[in-house]
């Protein structure tokens, strides 16, 4: 049993080098074990292309193709059972005779949801499940959120002062975080679906909302801007990445610009949520200002924040952080001045 273990630790890694290319599908790793043995390995590269088990199975060096039907294929999420944009994986495993899966836990799109696994058991194959399943849900968080409770899995991120202060004052930014820390925001940017802002921070920070300092696809940008007094010059409308302009007015588009009209009358968040589940937007970061980002906080409708805290910096009469309860602190680690620190919350609110 404890090889199973290694396996699948095996798949998980590999499965995480497909974070960033392969949403909105999950990243899924995939290991072929003979008597002990790696004979192939393979993780989902990029979305439209070659699930983990293709790309597994074709790993396989000729001198072991015929150990293929003596092995057991160990795969970090359940195989898929339908056709896609690539044929079912269930198919593949069943016509190279594989006789034995491992796998990490099942998958919670509808079209999948133990069809697969039933496949594999209906067509002889041995199947075992929950090998270091909690671990393969917290890989594929954001698929599993998006599926399961019907919206983007959302992180909260803010910088702030030693004392706070997440700005100086309104209408005057202030860098808070340092050069490198930027780098690593750049990163996280890279690796979700969206991005979002309020007007405020539109209007007084001028921000591109891409990842200019990290090599990376830039996320869709959302912001609010109720009555359409954002001025056309702001980077925001520049064009360079596609952005969802949140008003009560019009519904157009104008090239990578899509003006969504929403009511503000009622609650905006759980349209948003609405709105992003039906563009299969699985992730989006909240990076600003306060008052938007208090409202996720309020409604409970939050997964993880990443607060940034520059230790050397203290700030009089700014606008104030934004603040918190129901919250675990996961991890933290320091660049130069900046502390990061990781928060899940512990209070979800699994309404749309």
């Amino acid at each position: 049993m404890n090889e199973h273990y290694t396996y699948m630790q095996r798949c998980l890694d590999l499965a995480s080098l497909g974070l960033a290319n392969v949403a909105p599908n999950p990243m899924v790793g995939a290991v072929l074990v003979y008597e002990n043995e790696i004979i192939g390995e393979g993780f989902h590269q990029q979305y439209g292309q070659d699930h983990a088990e293709v790309n597994c199975i074709n790993s396989v060096k000729e001198q072991h193709l015929h150990l293929i039907e003596k092995s057991t294929l160990y795969v970090s999420l359940e195989p898929c059972n339908h056709l896609g944009k690539t044929p079912p994986c269930t198919d593949l495993i069943v016509s190279k005779k594989i006789p034995k899966v491992v796998i990490a836990c099942t998958d919670p799109f509808d079209k999948v949801n133990g069809s697969g696994i039933k496949k594999l058991l209906d067509s002889g194959v041995e199947v075992i499940t929950g090998i270091l399943e909690n671990e393969a849900i917290e890989l594929n968080k954001r698929f599993f959120t998006f599926h399961q409770q019907k919206r983007p899995y959302i992180i909260l991120k803010w910088t702030q002062s030693e004392n706070q202060y997440i700005s100086a004052f309104q209408g005057k930014p202030i860098r808070i975080s340092n050069a490198l820390t930027d780098v690593l925001v750049h990163k996280w940017r890279s690796e979700e679906a969206a991005i979002m802002v309020g007007t405020n921070t539109v209007m007084n920070d001028n921000p591109s909302l891409t990842t200019r300092n990290w090599v990376g696809k830039n996320p869709i940008r959302i912001f609010i801007d109720r009555d359409l007094k954002i001025e056309q010059t702001a980077k925001i409308l520049d064009q360079s990445s596609s952005t969802i302009i949140l008003n009560q007015h019009i519904n157009k588009r104008e090239g990578e610009n899509v003006f969504t009209q929403i009511n503000f009358e009622h609650e905006i968040i759980p349209q948003l949520n609405e709105l992003l589940y039906q563009k299969d937007v699985q992730s989006v970061i909240i990076e600003g200002g306060a008052k938007l980002l208090q409202s996720f906080i309020d409604a409970g409708v939050w997964d993880e924040a990443r607060v940034i805290t520059n230790q050397t910096m203290v700030i009089e009469n700014g606008i104030r952080s934004p603040t918190f309860e129901y919250k675990t602190c996961c991890k933290q680690e320091k660049i130069q001045n900046d502390l990061i620190q990781y928060f899940s919350n512990h209070k979800k609110n699994k309404a749309k």
